[in-house]
Parts: structure tokens; sequence; C-alpha cells
């Protein structure tokens, strides 16, 4: 491992633990339908980070950077999608865990979520400007980026599955699914307001 990628290893590693939305749904998911159910969401959501950061390398981060408005319709359009998920939260929030009509977060959901995630554009311009370099060509770093992110994402879904136990009394998954979905518009909002 070359000098230049543990510092990259270790923005990753925060980058990816850190909550944000596609977290904090994953967190919902691993709690409602179990770490295994997670898993193709986990895939889908970190694949498709490790692709937005190849494209950023690749130019779409400049085409970005010279259109703002795409930029800006982008962060209202993600902001709008995770107020919709936040609101199916709150009005789900009694519901029992593993009921059958609970809807999981589908790997499509988890894949589009990351590609209109304000949050994910940011990491992904941090990335490149950073740490792209002859050294560590950004094919390579969305490759590390990718394999950092699956288990910092899984950890949490297995967050989620472990918390299903306390969370079988009505009162406590009440309150969890209401702070998960104020959460989400924070972290959604905070992006596009900021």
């Amino acid at each position: 491992m070359s000098q230049s990628m543990l510092p990259f290893i270790l923005f990753a590693l925060v980058a990816s633990l850190s909550p944000g939305p596609t977290n904090l749904l994953i967190l919902a998911h691993g709690a409602r339908l179990g770490v295994r159910a997670s898993l193709l969401p986990v895939l889908a959501a970190c694949c498709t980070a490790a692709t937005i950061v190849l494209l950023v390398g690749l130019g779409l981060g400049e085409l970005l950077l010279r259109h703002p408005l795409a930029q800006q319709l982008m962060s209202w359009a993600g902001a709008l999608w995770l107020s919709g998920l936040a609101w199916k939260m709150l009005r789900s929030a009694g519901a029992p865990l593993h009921a059958g009509t609970a809807q999981g977060f589908s790997a499509l959901s988890a894949a589009l979520l990351q590609a209109v995630n304000p949050k994910v554009w940011l990491m992904a311009v941090a990335v490149v400007g950073v740490f792209a370099a002859p050294r560590l060509p950004v094919w390579q770093l969305a490759l590390v980026f990718c394999l950092v992110a699956l288990p910092c994402m899984g950890a949490w879904a297995v967050l989620g599955a472990g918390s299903a136990r306390w969370l079988q009394a009505p009162q406590r998954l009440r309150v969890f699914n209401q702070l998960l979905a104020g959460l989400l518009l924070i972290s959604a909002w905070a992006a596009v307001l900021a």
C-alpha cells in the first residue's frame, strides 16, 4: 500500500461511516427486515457512490462546477425525494417490525438515492480534488472507496438488525422511526440550504 493511499482510506472510512441519508435508511431497513435483506441495497449504494467518484474524476465534476444550476437542481431533487422517504417513515412509525406490509429499501432505490444525494457528490468532488494524482488514478480511488464503504454501510445494517429486539415495543419503534425521519430531513435539507 502506498503512503498516499492511507490518507484516502481514512477519508473513505469517515465518509462512509458518518450518518447520512443512505446510512439512516440502511439502519431502518436493517431494523425492519434484517441484515440479509439489506445486503443488496448496501452493495448498490456503495457501487453507485464509487461510480460517482469515477464519473467525477473522468470530468463530470468539472461539468457540474461549470453549471451550478444543474448542481442546484440535483440537490433539490435529492432533498425532495428524501423528504418523501422521511414522510413514509413517519407514516409507518408505529408499524410492527417484520410486518407483512413492510416495504424494503430496494437496491434500485439505494442506487438512485446515491445518485441524487448531495453528500455523495460533495464527497466525490473532494476525493478527486484532494486525492487523485498520477500515483492514485481515479479508477483505483473508486475501487478502494467501494471496498471501504461496503463494510461501513454494512455496519449500519447490522446496527439496525441488532436494535430490532429492543424495537419490539411499539412506543420505542415509533420514537425510533420518528427520530430517523427527523434526522433524514435534517441531513437532506442541511446540504441544500448550506
